[in-house]
């Protein structure tokens, strides 16, 4: 008879051929095919939900690019708006602090 993994299956006994298929089951060297198929279909998930990750990380990086623009547009904006003068400016302030009641005489 011929050799299988280095050795002759002839000279070994039962017992051995037992516990070298018990442990290829625990060290995972022999599955059932309910879980090896299971292992394939749970691949091909991951694979479909990457790819649906990646298409809105696709749509999320070019809305990124257009809100930046926009904001690109309105710091343009915002400094080419004429600036007030500063006496104005501190016009405005002490008016702001003041009580909007209006006064009453005693």
């Amino acid at each position: 008879m011929s050799e299988v993994f280095g050795f002759n299956p002839n000279g070994i006994g039962l017992g051995a051929l037992l516990t070298l298929v018990v442990l290829l089951i625990l060290r995972g060297g022999l599955v059932p095919r309910r879980t090896h198929e299971d292992a394939l279909a749970d691949r091909d998930n991951w694979r479909q939900a990457f790819l649906e990750s990646e298409a809105a990380r696709k749509v999320e990086h070019e809305q990124t690019g257009e809100l930046l623009e926009l904001a690109k547009l309105g710091g343009h904006i915002l400094t080419a708006l004429p600036r007030p003068r500063q006496a104005e400016e501190e016009e405005v302030n002490a008016n702001a602090r003041m009580d909007p009641a209006p006064r009453t005489r005693l």
